[in-house]
């Protein structure tokens, strides 16, 4: 491997090694893969452009061009154009995914989940550093700045950190940069050829090809390491000063901005992007267990958080004052006291590793008897952790009550207050029209409030063709919601988002609420909730009952009685009925929103009723346009990498088979012209030549750069000297050289022998005296292949010429590729 690749190579790893302080930050860590994946690709353009070569601003520009790429294919696919370029949408998307990052990284706890703009931020911060690198290091060879961008990676993975980066992270992070200090020196000190000071010494199988025998080398190493202890002091000492940043996810930040006692906000995230990760956990782990009195459990959803501030892409909690928890939570807002309630008595247990800021309770609390620092925020009815307080082994009692609202009274429901009204039904100008129009048509015909909610909870649940999926993407941006009306395949998340947004859009105040379903009994009477069962449902107000769940998600939860269309309008629910969530029966009760158990629809394995329309995946079919997309690209990625070993095994074949010259043979004047040049446009020569060829491609792919300076003999006796040739294959290489001579100076060339099994022999010898990185580098990424781009640059330079382009020629001069090595 020549010099700059080993920069190349060393500049790469030393970025993930930096950035490998990252990874405590957040969990699962699989975003390094990604990361490495596609800063190898990035690397391996700056390669292959450096060898054309271009120049130094045109190979940093192809390389973020190419990163620009990379990062619109992994997370704006869709926003692109053909999946592939991007757009003004691709930027658009960029910058939403970023703002929900940085208030992720702000707000959620470490380890954090890997959000889509968490994900961004990892990836895109590691491709950017990398570039950075990368043009320092090697394109510009200068690989001691290249440690600033290094010590940026490091410092951040520092200050996020609550305890600081742990040594382990340092010291990593530390060799990658030692690591590219030593292969800068060491390639600088090649630049001068080889150094005779005194024996040399055998290089050692540790130093991976990082050493150099003699002395001169000791001067470059000693600066290098002297430049290494200074920047890693500075690493030490940087994120020292730096202030440790903490809270988050379900970190809700208090802040005493209040005034009296019970002041303070909360400032709260979008708990849901860990929803989707629970509910695709391999094992459903128990969360919290609880004991409770009500007669049915079927209602009893232990309720998180609601998220009433809807900005046209997610739902989100606003930031609302707290206060002290008060002995007795007062009564629910819009409750009338002609509505039918009970008092329900819970006690509550949270598993040792759940470590969650808002407590789960049901709704309505009446009154919650617990220990810690817990804070209350009236208008979500909402407990929050203060000053890292968590759920974590928290036992506690919940007063609730169980409201049991007739069909009648929600059809009467009188017109919410103004205010309310005003905040739950906004909708951005950015929601597409199609949201609208469509919870005006499914609605058709209703005649109240109550009916337009049950009409869209049906139209997800049974009737409009939807289908339940945790596989699902979830998407981001004012088209989400549009695209899952169209897709008609989800889950929780997109159904209550939906039905929400489509309840504000007909005037019903509407807001998200996140928990868990009622969970599982227990043969000892209590019920396990595990991380399977949670949940996202919306509320809707009615005046005179309040905030009303309704279950719009397909085989999750339970409907309410009272949202079910063919309740008697007197009916409410009866404390009497068994309890369904309890038994793995079906219902004694089947209606159109219940056809299997409560327990098969809570855990999602009821399947699509026969008689929904559209629950079949047969009705649209494989997606063939888009495997046949992504089949193509993935054989092209695959094809990339391996072109140039075709091409370089198709020119050796072609060569030393009498196939005739080649693309680069035929634009490469001969390294040895002489007066008897005009004379290889025979049979013979032509053979010789292109053996010649073959040979001295061959010294190339294992790194001994041609010479157009120097004699047949000359360039033979360098090529024994640097191959470090045994006397069979030197003596091949001389009879080659031998030939050429004839071919060039004789008046009468003698007939050359079997040419082609000595150019063998000799690159059998190379092969054999080479170690395995450049034997591998030989085989998959030859450095001659790049005589494809010459060939390409000097049709081009042609076709400008023949054009009269002047002034495009005069550009393409600057940047066009010259003979020097790499």
């Amino acid at each position: 491997m020549s010099g700059r690749g080993r920069l190349t190579v060393c500049a790469a790893v030393a970025t993930l090694m930096a950035a490998c302080a990252l990874l405590p930050l957040v969990e699962p860590a699989v975003w390094i893969l990604q990361a490495a994946f596609l800063l190898g690709m990035v690397a391996v353009v700056g390669a292959l452009t450096r060898r054309v070569p271009l120049a130094r601003p045109t190979t940093i520009a192809v390389q973020a061009l190419v990163t620009l790429l990379l990062l619109t294919i992994a997370f704006a696919r869709e926003q692109a154009l053909g999946g592939i370029l991007p757009g003004p949408e691709v930027f658009r998307e960029f910058g939403q995914l970023l703002a929900e990052g940085a208030e992720d990284v702000s707000q959620y706890a470490i380890p954090a989940p890997v959000t889509s703009g968490i994900r961004l931020l990892l990836v895109g911060g590691v491709l950017l550093i990398g570039l950075a690198v990368d043009a320092l290091a090697v394109t510009y060879r200068s690989a001691a700045p290249a440690g600033l961008p290094l010590l940026a990676l490091y410092s951040v993975a520092a200050g996020l950190s609550p305890d600081g980066a742990g040594w382990l992270w340092f010291l990593i992070a530390a060799c990658g940069y030692l690591l590219l200090l030593l292969a800068e020196a060491r390639d600088r000190l090649l630049q001068w050829g080889r150094v005779f000071t005194g024996g040399a010494r055998a290089p050692s199988r540790l130093g991976a090809g990082l050493e150099h025998s003699g002395g001169a080398a000791v001067a470059p190493s000693r600066t290098g390491r002297r430049i290494g202890a200074v920047a890693l002091g500075i690493a030490l000492v940087v994120p020292a000063v730096l202030p440790s940043l903490s809270g988050g996810l379900l970190a809700s930040r208090t802040s005493g901005s209040g005034v009296g006692p019970g002041g303070g906000t909360i400032s709260a995230v979008n708990p849901l992007v860990s929803l989707q990760n629970s509910l695709n956990q391999p094992e459903n782990r128990e969360v919290l267990s609880y004991r409770t009195n009500a007669p049915s459990t079927q209602d009893l959803y232990l309720r998180i958080v609601a998220l009433d501030q809807f900005d046209g892409k997610t739902w989100k909690p606003s930031e609302r004052r707290v206060t002290d928890v008060p002995p007795t939570l007062p009564s629910p807002p819009g409750l009338s006291p002609v509505v039918r309630t009970s008092v329900v008595e819970t006690t509550v247990a949270a598993a040792g590793w759940y470590r969650q800021n808002w407590l789960p309770l049901p709704y309505p609390a009446s009154r919650v008897d617990i220990g810690g620092r817990w804070r209350f925020e009236p208008e979500g009815r909402t407990l929050v952790g203060d000053r890292g307080q968590t759920t974590r082994d928290a036992q506690y009692r919940v007063t609730s009550l169980l409201v049991a609202p007739t069909a009648r009274q929600l059809a009467s429901a009188g017109s919410p207050p103004a205010e309310l009204k005003r905040e739950y039904t906004k909708v951005p100008d950015a929601l597409p029209g199609v949201v609208a129009s469509t919870a005006r048509d499914v609605t058709s015909g209703a005649s109240n409030a109550y009916e337009q909610a049950v009409k869209l909870q049906d139209w997800f649940s049974t009737d409009g063709g939807f289908t339940y999926d945790t596989d699902v993407t979830a998407g981001s941006g004012p088209q989400a919601i549009a695209r899952f009306l169209k897709q008609k395949e989800g889950f929780c998340v997109h159904f209550s988002f939906s039905m929400a947004a489509m309840a504000r859009t007909l005037g019903i105040p509407a807001r998200v609420a996140v928990g868990f379903t009622p969970g599982a009994a227990r043969a000892d009477g209590t019920m396990s909730v595990g991380l399977k069962d949670a949940h996202a449902w919306p509320e809707l107000y009615f005046e005179g009952v309040g905030w009303t769940r309704f279950e719009p998600t397909p085989t999750r939860g339970t409907v309410p009685d009272y949202a079910i269309e063919e309740a008697p309008s007197g009916g409410g629910t009866d404390p009497e009925r068994p309890v369904p969530s309890t038994s793995s029966e079906p219902s004694a009760q089947p209606s159109p929103s219940q056809t299997c158990s409560p327990d098969e629809r809570r855990v999602g394995d009821c399947g699509i009723a026969p008689g929904q329309a559209g629950g079949g995946p047969t009705d649209e079919g494989l997606p063939w346009g888009r495997i046949l997309s992504w089949t193509a690209l993935g054989l092209l990625v695959l094809a990339v990498p391996v072109l140039p070993l075709l091409w370089r095994v198709r020119t050796r074949r072609r060569r030393l088979s009498g196939g005739g010259p080649t693309i680069g043979d035929a634009i490469v004047h001969l390294e040895t012209a002489g007066p008897g040049g005009d004379d290889a446009r025979g049979a013979t020569a032509d053979l010789t030549l292109a053996a010649w060829r073959e040979l001295i491609d061959s010294g190339w792919d294992y790194g001994i750069l041609p010479d157009d300076t120097q004699t047949p003999r000359q360039a033979v006796d360098r090529l024994v000297v640097s191959g470090d040739l045994d006397a069979t294959s030197a003596a091949s290489a001389r009879r080659v050289a031998a030939a050429v001579e004839q071919v060039l100076y004789a008046p009468e060339p003698r007939p050359a022998e079997d040419l082609a099994d000595h150019v063998r022999r000799v690159r059998a010898g190379l092969h054999a005296t080479a170690g395995r990185g450049a034997r591998l580098r030989a085989r998959l990424a030859p450095r001659s292949a790049v005589r494809v781009a010459w060939a390409f640059s000097r049709w081009w330079s042609g076709v400008v010429a023949r054009w009269g382009m002047e002034r495009w020629a005069r550009t393409l001069r600057r940047v066009r590729p010259t003979r020097q090595g790499s």
